[in-house]
């Protein structure tokens, strides 16, 4: 074939050198393009890290804050806890002071009645001697003198001590304790019954 030109080399040249310079604006540009998605991706990175240390920043005062109110509200009840019991033990103090005094009330009414009991019995022992007989009589007198007794035995002890009695009667008697409680149970009932048909 025929030789080559040095015109057809160097329109060979030229074409190629565009190709060259092409190229080396496309990897320039690719460089480009890779340094600016880098810079995209640190810079997005750099946000998120921002925003999570904004976010830890912002959990830590909310946690804060809601342990200072925890511990306000805590102080609030305690205040309010300590007053109650203070409350409560007052009540519990007058409670007892008032049963006290109802304990006391009771135990003087009860010796009254006892021996009131005690003297009408004694002094209806003449006319039981004339109906029934002496020795009806004398038992009326024996009762009548032990109703006495027992009413002077309850007005001498302490509340304490006519608990503890009843304690120690119901040990060595349940069987008469309890129907001497039902006994007083249908007594007290009757007369609460009667009282109230009076009204």
């Amino acid at each position: 074939m025929a030789s080559k030109s040095p015109t057809a080399s160097t329109a060979k040249t030229a074409r190629k050198a565009p190709a060259k310079k092409a190229t080396t604006k496309a990897s320039a540009a690719k460089a480009s393009a890779a340094k600016a998605a880098a810079s995209g991706t640190t810079e997005a990175k750099a946000k998120f890290t921002k925003a999570i240390e904004e976010a830890r920043a912002g959990a830590q005062a909310l946690t804060k804050e809601a342990q200072a109110k925890a511990g306000v509200y805590k102080d609030q009840l305690s205040a309010k806890s300590t007053d109650w019991v203070a409350d409560a033990k007052d009540m519990a103090g007058q409670a007892k002071d008032r049963a006290g005094e109802l304990a006391k009330d009771g135990k003087a009414k009860t010796s009254d009645a006892i021996a009131s009991l005690g003297k009408i019995v004694a002094d209806n022992a003449g006319t039981i001697d004339e109906k029934l007989g002496a020795r009806y009589g004398d038992y009326a007198r024996t009762a009548a003198r032990t109703m006495q007794e027992t009413a002077a035995k309850i007005e001498a002890k302490d509340i304490n001590e006519l608990g503890d009695d009843a304690k120690e009667f119901v040990r060595k008697s349940p069987g008469l304790a309890i129907g001497i409680a039902a006994v007083a149970g249908f007594l007290i009932s009757r007369l609460f019954k009667g009282s109230s048909s009076n009204d």
